[in-house]
């Protein structure tokens, strides 16, 4: 019965990609034929191309699981910067739509032609593809500068020797075919450089592939903090294949934390739940947070653990702290602006919700194209410092 359902999700899935991204393929290919008037020897190859393209990450896939791994990474580097492409173009270039709407609704209202300040097809067209390849550009290079950011939070819970706790956390890495070894060493170094206490990994820490990542998990055993290294799922690990994730996990080193609840060497407690996405494909375990939390030492700072940036009412007290991911903070502007609308708490920002604290990290690598702009990928440094009451 699962089985079915899962299948009967993934053919959804697949149809509902196929018509918002096919239908964004219609669009550019709208534009190109209006902009350049375009003969029919032209028209059938744009459309082949476009075709192609929006077929090519599915493609890329099945290719890549019958052995085919260079026809595979090309047509997955070659579709995620089309991807990136496309977004942009049909981004801007609506805002080019918008514009001549309002300038054609104030000519109508005044009974006056503004012709003179619309801007050609062909010109909005260069500009929209000309500015999507430059930000394109400049968001490979921000994806690669990895932000720390360093928050600070008091409490009467802490009770160390030196005063403090200092929680490192990563998030969405999406370890595979895209985010490869040489980028998880760069995020390796930094997290080494902030001299963890505990390193927290909040969820798609693997992609879609586990063969790419044969061998990574080593790097991790270079990271030793002296309180543990704690994940949980995020949807990435059960689309990957949930045993396979949890695998690589745990010889990373990560005490995977699925529904339940530990206290760390007298210290602190942290607690850790499934993502939502493992209701469809099977295998999550199904807590309810408060009942995770509510037997925990009380008196102790405690950390919970959660993919997806919701936040549980009922459990709002009984945690300290909340770390998230899932969102990438858009990855790529003005996708943010949709993010936001999904999950309203701004990322990268401590925020307070009752007595308990959230904060949402931006994530750590790419999912897709190997792009970020106005949304810097970050690894987020917590120092829990001692307070009186």
């Amino acid at each position: 019965m699962e089985n079915t359902s899962l299948k009967a999700s993934m053919i959804i899935f697949i149809l509902l990609f196929v018509v918002i991204y096919g239908g964004m393929h219609l669009y550019i290919y709208l534009k190109a034929k209006t902009a350049f008037n375009m003969n029919m020897k032209w028209r059938v190859f744009v459309m082949l191309f476009l075709v192609s393209m929006t077929f090519s990450p599915i493609a890329a896939r099945m290719f890549d699981k019958n052995g085919l791994e260079c026809i595979s990474r090309l047509l997955s580097y070659a579709g995620f910067f089309w991807m990136a492409f496309l977004f942009l173009f049909f981004s801007i270039s609506l805002v080019f739509d918008l514009y001549y709407l309002i300038n054609l609704m104030i000519g109508l209202m005044l009974k006056k032609s503004f012709a003179l300040y619309i801007v050609t097809s062909k010109i909005s067209f260069y500009i929209s593809s000309v500015l999507s390849i430059l930000i394109i550009i400049y968001g490979y290079f921000e994806a690669k500068n990895i932000e720390v950011n360093k928050v600070e939070i008091y409490s009467p819970k802490i009770h160390t020797a030196n005063g403090e706790i200092r929680i490192v956390q990563i998030s969405d890495i999406h370890l595979g075919m895209m985010v490869n070894e040489k980028r998880l060493r760069i995020i390796i170094e930094k997290v080494k450089e902030q001299n963890p206490d505990v390193l927290v990994s909040t969820g798609d820490l693997v992609d879609s592939n586990m063969k790419y990542l044969n061998g990574l998990e080593k790097l991790f055993a270079e990271i030793n903090p002296k309180y543990g290294k704690y994940a949980v799922t995020g949807n990435h690990e059960f689309y990957a294949g949930l045993e396979e994730a949890i695998r690589f996990t745990e010889m990373s080193g990560f005490k995977l934390l699925r529904g339940e609840g530990k206290t760390v060497k007298g210290v602190f407690n942290i607690a850790g739940v499934d993502d939502r996405a493992g209701k469809m494909h099977g295998g999550v375990v199904e807590v309810s947070e408060k009942d995770i939390l509510k037997d925990l030492p009380k008196e102790k700072f405690t950390v919970l653990l959660k993919h997806t940036p919701i936040i549980d009412k009922e459990a709002i007290g009984l945690y300290d702290l909340q770390l998230s991911g899932h969102t990438h903070s858009g990855q790529i502007f003005p996708f943010s602006l949709i993010t936001r609308l999904v999950f309203p708490l701004k990322p990268a920002v401590l925020h307070r919700v009752g007595t308990s604290y959230f904060y949402l990290n931006r994530g750590t690598g790419t999912w897709g194209p190997p792009v970020r702009f106005l949304a810097r990928p970050e690894i987020t440094v917590f120092d829990i410092k001692a307070k009186k009451d």
